[in-house]
C-alpha cells in the first residue's frame, strides 16, 4: 500500500444500489465500512475472551486483530486485502478511526485529575521522573543505532525525539486495569505505581507535542518553535476559559436531573473544535480533545451524561478500527534477517531495561523493599493507545519507516503482554495477617459487646431497607453499639470507565473505604453518613471492585480484615410491582453461593420487601414487627440472636414461633436439613440441648408491655407449616435459619421443591408464590469454623473497644 495508491483511484460512493442491480457493496464506501466494522469487533472481542484465563488487558486483544487483520497474516493474501481493506477505503477507516480515538482521548482526560497530580508525593514524582529520563535516553542511543542501519535518511531531530517517547511512555488507563486484575490496587506498589504513572502521561504527552512540533515538513526551525509556541497558547487560553464554562454548565446541571441535551451537545462541539484548531496549529487533533477532557469535571452528572452517551459507541466500536489502521501499517514480514531481529531484541531490551532500572534504582534509595520496587519497574514498562498514537504520527510524518514500526509495535506488544505473567510470578503482595478472633457469630456469651456487620448492595434499591435494619439492630442497651462496614459491590467492567471507579476507589485501601469522598460524589454516601450522623452506629461506606467471578473474594477477605461477625448480601431477586420477584443477575446469585461456602463469619441473606418504606425512618419513628420462625439447630439460633438483638429497640415488636413435631408425625426420626456443603460438628443432642437453652433464656425475657413475644405450634403434618407460615407472615420482617433441625423442617424440605437452595427451606417457602407476604426475609448461616465447633467464648477485653 504506498503511500500515492489512491491517487489513481475514483472515490468511492457512499452506497450502492445493491446485488439486483450487480453492484458488489464492498465497491461502496458504507457498505464495506460495515463489513470492516463488524469483522473488527468479531475478531478482537474473541481474542479479548481467548486471552482473558491469560488476565490481558483488552488493550492485547486489540492490537494482535489488527496485526492479523494486516499484511502480517490474513492480509498476505492480496484478495482478502483488496476485497475487505482496498486501498481507496482506507482514507474512510482511517477518518473514522481517528474521529473515535479523538472522542477516546476526551474520554481519558476526563480520567485523568489534575488535582491529583498536585498532591502527588516526592516518592511517586521521583519515580515517574526516573521513569521518563532513563527509557528517553536510552530511546535516544538506540535512534542512534537504528539510523546508522535501517533508518537512513530519516530527519535526525524527531527521530531522536520519537524514539525517546515511545520507550519512555507508561500507558495510565492499561497500567489501572492491569492493577485491578491482579488486585494491587490497594497495595502499596499499586498506588505508588498509579500515582506515577499519572505523572509519566502528562508528561508523555507534552513530549508527544514536541515531537509533533519537531515532525513538521518545514525547512525552517522557526516553524517548530512556532507551532510549539502556539500550542502551549492553546493550552493557556484553554485553563483559562474552560473551567468557568464548565462550572456555569455544571451549575445548571442539578444532581437528581436528566442533563440538558444543550450541553451536551456544546461539550462535543467543543472537544471537535479544540481538535480543528489543535490541527489547524501542526500539533495534531488528538492534542486538543485529551486538553478539553483533562479541564472537564470530574464529578456530578454532567460528567457522568458526557461518559454514559460517548464511551460505548467511542470506545467497543470505533476505536478497534485505530488498532486496525495501525495493524495494516504493521508488516511483521518487513523484519528480515538477523540485524532487524536483533534490533527488535535491543529496542525491546532497551524499553525494558530503562524503565526498570530506573524505577528500581530510585525506588530503593526511597527504602522501597526490592520485590515491590521490582515490581513496580515491570508495571511502569506497561505501554497503551498512547504508544500507538506515537508510532502512528511518526509513521505519518515518515519520521519512522515500515520496519521500525513493524517493531516499536512488537515492543509495545510485547512489553505489555508479559507485564501481568512477570508481576504475578516474582511479587506476592503480604497479606495482612488478620489477628484471630473469636465474635465471629451474632450468637455470644456477651452480648453487649461490639457487633460488627459488612452490609453489602449492589445498587441503591437496597439502600432504605438496610439502613433502617442497622436503625432497628443497633439496640439500645449495648455497652459498645453497632459498627456497619457498607459494602458497594461494583463489576470490573471492560468498559474505560471502570478506570474512573479505580481512580477514586485506590486510595480507599481493601475493601476501598473512602474516608476524604465529597459530599456530593455518591449518593450512596452521602446517604449512609447521614444516618451515621444521626445516630449512634458507627457506618463506613465502602466500595469493591471486581469481577464477579472472584468477587466473593474480596468480601470475604475484607470481612476477615474488619473482624466482622455477619455478612448481608442482598437476594439476587428484587420485588416488582405486582408483587412477584424478579432475578437480577444470575452473577449476583453465584456470589453469594460462594460467599455462603467461604465466608469467616455468619452470614445472612436479604430478601428486601422494603422494611420501613422506601426512606430512613427517624428512630422515634420505628414501629415494625418482627417474626422469628423457630424450628432448632445453629442457623436458627443465630436468626434468634438477630431478634433479641433488635426487640432492644423501643419500636420493635418481636415475635418468636417455635414449631414442635407432633409424636405421632409422620417422618423418621429427627435430622438436621443441611443444605449446601455446610459442615455442622454438633451432635443432634448437643444441638437440642442448645435450643432449649437458648428459649429458656428467652422465656425469662419476655416483656409485659408485650414487645418480646413468644408462642410454640405442634406440627402434626407437612401442611401444617405452610399454614402456620402463612399465618404468622403478615408483619414487616421474618428471620429464618438457613439449615433448620429437626422433623418438621427435614419433612418440609423433602416436600419443598426449592429452586433457591441458598435460602433454605423455610426462606424458599416465603420468597414462593405460596405465601402472600410483603415482610422482608433475613435467613441466617451460622458460622461453624469448619473443621471447628462454633466458639461462644468472650473475646479479649480490650478487643470490642478496638478502633477500626
Amino acid at each position: 500500500m504506498a503511500p500515492n495508491a489512491t491517487a489513481c483511484l475514483p472515490p468511492m460512493k457512499a452506497t450502492s444500489n445493491g446485488v439486483f442491480q450487480k453492484e458488489s457493496p464492498l465497491d461502496f464506501a458504507l457498505p464495506l465500512a460495515i463489513v470492516q466494522i463488524c469483522m473488527v469487533l468479531v475478531l478482537t472481542r474473541t481474542l479479548a475472551v481467548l486471552l482473558r484465563p491469560l488476565r490481558q488487558p483488552r488493550v492485547i486483544a486489540e492490537i494482535v486483530g489488527g496485526i492479523l487483520l494486516g499484511p502480517s497474516a490474513l492480509g498476505r493474501s492480496k484478495t482478502f486485502l483488496n476485497a475487505v481493506f482496498p486501498a481507496r477505503s482506507m482514507t474512510v477507516l482511517d477518518t473514522l478511526a481517528n474521529l473515535g480515538l479523538l472522542f477516546f482521548l476526551f474520554l481519558v482526560g476526563l480520567e485523568l485529575d489534575p488535582k491529583s497530580l498536585r498532591r502527588t508525593g516526592k516518592m511517586a514524582m521521583a519515580i515517574a521522573l526516573a521513569g521518563i529520563t532513563l527509557p528517553f535516553a536510552m530511546g535516544v542511543g538506540t535512534s542512534f543505532v537504528l539510523r546508522a542501519t535501517i533508518c537512513k535518511g530519516v530527519s535526525q531531530g524527531p527521530f531522536i525525539v520519537f524514539m525517546g517517547v515511545a520507550l519512555s511512555i507508561t500507558a495510565f488507563p492499561v497500567l489501572a486495569r492491569i492493577l485491578a486484575e491482579l488486585k494491587l490496587l490497594t497495595t502499596d506498589v499499586g498506588r505508588m505505581a498509579m500515582s506515577a504513572a499519572a505523572v509519566n502521561d502528562v508528561a508523555a504527552w507534552i513530549l508527544l507535542a514536541l515531537a509533533i512540533a519537531l515532525s513538521g515538513s518545514g525547512t525552517s526551525p522557526l516553524i517548530s518553535l512556532w507551532v510549539f509556541l502556539l500550542g502551549a497558547a492553546f493550552v493557556g487560553l484553554c485553563v483559562l476559559v474552560v473551567p468557568p464554562t464548565f462550572k456555569w454548565m455544571c451549575r445548571h446541571c442539578p444532581d437528581g436531573e436528566p442533563v440538558d441535551e444543550i450541553f451536551v451537545c456544546a461539550t462535543l462541539g467543543a472537544v471537535l473544535a479544540a481538535g480543528f484548531v489543535t490541527d489547524t496549529i501542526g500539533i495534531h487533533a488528538l492534542f486538543g480533545a485529551f486538553v478539553l477532557g483533562v479541564l472537564a469535571p470530574k464529578e456530578g452528572p454532567l460528567s457522568g451524561a458526557l461518559v454514559e452517551k460517548v464511551e460505548d459507541l467511542v470506545s467497543g466500536l470505533l476505536l478497534p478500527l485505530y488498532f486496525v489502521s495501525s495493524g495494516l501499517k504493521t508488516n511483521v514480514a518487513s523484519i528480515q534477517g538477523a540485524q532487524s531481529w536483533g534490533l527488535l531484541v535491543l529496542v525491546i531490551f532497551t524499553a525494558t531495561f530503562g524503565k526498570v532500572v530506573g524505577t528500581i534504582v530510585v525506588s530503593r534509595l526511597c527504602k522501597m523493599p526490592l520485590p515491590e520496587a521490582l515490581a513496580l519497574g515491570i508495571l511502569m514498562n506497561s505501554k497503551g493507545l498512547v504508544e500507538l498514537i506515537v508510532l502512528n504520527i511518526g509513521k505519518d510524518r515518515k519520521v519512522l519507516n515500515d520496519e521500525t514500526f513493524a517493531i516499536m509495535v512488537l515492543m509495545a506488544l510485547f512489553t505489555t503482554f508479559i507485564t501481568t505473567p512477570l508481576v504475578m510470578a516474582l511479587y506476592k503482595p503480604a497479606k495482612a495477617s488478620a489477628r484471630p478472633y473469636k465474635l465471629r457469630t451474632i450468637e455470644r456469651k456477651n452480648p453487649h459487646s461490639l457487633f460488627r456487620i459488612m452490609a453489602c448492595f449492589h445498587s441503591g434499591r437496597n439502600i432504605p431497607t438496610l439502613i433502617n435494619l442497622f436503625e432497628a439492630a443497633r439496640g439500645t442497651e449495648k455497652k459498645q453499639g453497632l459498627s456497619v462496614y457498607a459494602m458497594h459491590l461494583m463489576e470490573l467492567s471492560e468498559r474505560s470507565s471502570a478506570i474512573r471507579m479505580v481512580h477514586k476507589a485506590r486510595n480507599n485501601g481493601l475493601p476501598f473505604w473512602n474516608k476524604g469522598m465529597q459530599a456530593d460524589s455518591n449518593q450512596v454516601v452521602v446517604a449512609f453518613e447521614a444516618y451515621g450522623q444521626l445516630s449512634r452506629v458507627q457506618i463506613k461506606p465502602m466500595t469493591a471492585i471486581s469481577h464477579f467471578s472472584d468477587m466473593h473474594e474480596d468480601i470475604c477477605a475484607s470481612a476477615e480484615s474488619k473482624r466482622v461477625a455477619l455478612i448481608m448480601l442482598p437476594f439476587h431477586k428484587h420485588l416488582k410491582l405486582d408483587g412477584s420477584m424478579e432475578t437480577t443477575r444470575h452473577e449476583f446469585r453465584l456470589i453469594n453461593q460462594k460467599v455462603l461456602q467461604k465466608a469467616p463469619c455468619s452470614v445472612a441473606l436479604l430478601v428486601d420487601r422494603g422494611l420501613g418504606g422506601s426512606s430512613h425512618v427517624a428512630a422515634s419513628n420505628v414501629s415494625s414487627v418482627i417474626h422469628v420462625f423457630f424450628f432448632g439447630g445453629p442457623d436458627d439460633r443465630e436468626a434468634l440472636a438477630f431478634g433479641q438483638r433488635m426487640s432492644e429497640h423501643p419500636g420493635i415488636t418481636l415475635l418468636v414461633v417455635r414449631f414442635i413435631a407432633d409424636p405421632d408425625m409422620e417422618g423418621g426420626e429427627i435430622v438436621a436439613l443441611d443444605v449446601g456443603d455446610r459442615n455442622d460438628n454438633t451432635t443432634n443432642k448437643e444441638s437440642k440441648e442448645a435450643d432449649q437453652e437458648v428459649l429458656d433464656a428467652l422465656k425469662q425475657k419476655l416483656s409485659k408491655d408485650g414487645s418480646v413475644k413468644y408462642e410454640e405450634r405442634v406440627v402434626k403434618a407437612c401442611s401444617d407449616t405452610s399454614n402456620i407460615v402463612k399465618e404468622f407472615s403478615h408483619c414487616n420482617m421474618i428471620l429464618v435459619g438457613r439449615s433448620p433441625e429437626g422433623k418438621v423442617a427435614a419433612n418440609l424440605g423433602l416436600n419443598l421443591k426449592s429452586d433457591c437452595p441458598e435460602l433454605g427451606p423455610i426462606g424458599c417457602l416465603l420468597v414462593s408464590q405460596e405465601v402472600q407476604t410483603n415482610a422482608s426475609v433475613l435467613v441466617f448461616q451460622q458460622y461453624s469454623g469448619g473443621s471447628r465447633p462454633v466458639s461462644l467464648e468472650e473475646e479479649e477485653p480490650n478487643d470490642g473497644a478496638e478502633t477500626d
